[in-house]
């Protein structure tokens, strides 16, 4: 999903509940699910159904590292771009293999890119493919040293089901 991709239906405290057991049990049934939170099997796949169908879930690919394939070196690329080639300049971007993400910005910067790279010398080469696309005017780049907080949405949930009376998930049991 991405955000040009409006989610229609609000989480409310029983998604929250069922979410936070998906980001423990990823793998778990329909019927498992619905036995660890005290629910019908009906109820879960209803929920799931309703999830894939308003965008709430995001795609398996997000789950997918890029280290695994032979890119261990990410960073942020600010772009700034002729606002008449702004739509040009994405559909652009999102031709190169590397560009994992793309968001608009307010301020200075236009896009914000995250690209990853096999090494420098190809982080090299992508940076100079983005300079090259017609209305891009100027780039900055900042390499990710260590990815100290990844992409979440648990404490969100967690959040969601304590301010509607339900408590608070247990953590995962380390494996």
């Amino acid at each position: 999903m991405s955000s040009r991709e409006p989610v229609a239906a609000a989480v409310d405290a029983t998604d929250a509940r069922l979410l936070l057991e998906l980001i423990d049990n990823p793998r778990a049934t329909g019927v498992e699910l619905a036995a660890r939170l005290g629910l019908s099997r009906n109820t879960v796949q209803a929920r799931l159904a309703r999830w894939e169908a308003n965008g709430v879930l995001a795609s398996f690919e997000r789950r997918v590292e890029p280290r695994a394939l032979g890119y261990p070196l990410a960073a942020f690329v600010a772009v700034v771009v002729d606002q008449h080639q702004l739509d040009d300049v994405v559909d652009e971007l999102a031709e190169i293999p590397e560009v994992t993400e793309v968001c608009g910005m307010t301020g200075p910067t236009d896009l914000t890119v995250r690209v990853v790279a096999q090494d420098a010398d190809d982080l090299y080469r992508i940076a100079g493919q983005i300079l090259k696309i017609p209305g891009v005017e100027r780039t900055n780049m900042a390499l990710v040293m260590r990815e100290l907080v990844g992409p979440r949405t648990a404490p969100l949930l967690d959040r969601t089901a304590r301010a509607n009376g339900v408590a608070p998930r247990l953590e995962p049991a380390a494996d």
